[in-house]
């Protein structure tokens, strides 16, 4: 599905730049005579043992949440409304004990090797993931297999974090997935684990969405169809173990 750029309303415009100007705003601070408080480093393990030990612990936690997620919104009465405080949580959850910067939007610039897309300058990132929010709310009628591509694609692009940021992609778009469905999907064998199962068709899918961007269109219709396929993969294996098929 490709949604020309221009079809963004002045509204969301407006309040993009209005979030850019506020944002750069609080960047600006007075030192001078302030009292200052000395961090102290957060320990990161470096023993590939205990990280992989880690981050499977933290791979089950983070799936608890995009669960609770699911339900608390399914449960509640009022119209659910995607919020920056999600993505910071997931990425929470998907980073502790790893990342000093669990949790926090990352305070420098970042590279991602094997890919031409440079992401935007740290103090940029709060307003996007702002605005990233505001696409989906404010296109909530779309397919929900549309809104899934675009967080999975957008929240690569902006990279808000030092580190996490493909798992965080890949948590947030299911659960607003299934938000938008409006059930938890069954199945063990996840849109999100067949992914990491198999990145590079992900990660061509990603590039294409970039490319278009840069064409001045949103265009994440690869995304699209790799999401569709691993949601029939998904259901299938279902009708699979429902029926005693191998």
């Amino acid at each position: 599905m490709a949604i020309p750029r221009s079809r963004t309303t002045e509204l969301r415009g407006e309040r993009s730049i209005a979030r850019q100007k506020l944002w750069r705003l609080r960047m600006v601070r007075k030192t001078e005579g302030e009292r200052k408080s000395i961090p102290h480093p957060v320990e990161i393990p470096t023993d590939p043992d205990e990280i992989a030990r880690l981050e499977a612990r933290n791979a089950l936690r983070q799936f608890d949440a995009v669960i609770k997620i699911i339900d608390d919104a399914l449960q509640s009465d009022r119209p659910f409304k995607l919020r920056p405080s999600i993505a910071l949580e997931l990425h929470r959850l998907a980073t502790l004990g790893t990342d000093e910067h669990a949790g926090v939007y990352r305070p420098h610039p970042v590279e991602i090797s094997g890919s031409a897309h440079q992401p935007p300058p740290q103090e940029d990132v709060p307003w996007l993931v702002e605005e990233m929010c505001d696409y989906v709310n404010d296109n909530w009628d779309c397919p929900p297999v549309h809104l899934a591509a675009y967080l999975m694609w957008r929240t690569n692009w902006i990279h808000p974090f030092s580190d996490g940021n493909g798992r965080t992609a890949r948590a947030i778009s299911y659960t607003v997935l299934c938000i938008r469905l409006g059930y938890l999907l069954p199945g063990t064998k996840t849109i999100p684990e067949q992914i990491a199962a198999n990145k590079f068709p992900y990660y061509d899918a990603l590039e294409a969405a970039d490319k278009a961007y840069k064409e001045d269109r949103i265009d994440v219709s690869a995304l699209e169809k790799l999401l569709s396929d691993n949601l029939a993969e998904q259901l299938v294996h279902v009708h699979q173990a429902a029926t005693g098929q191998p």
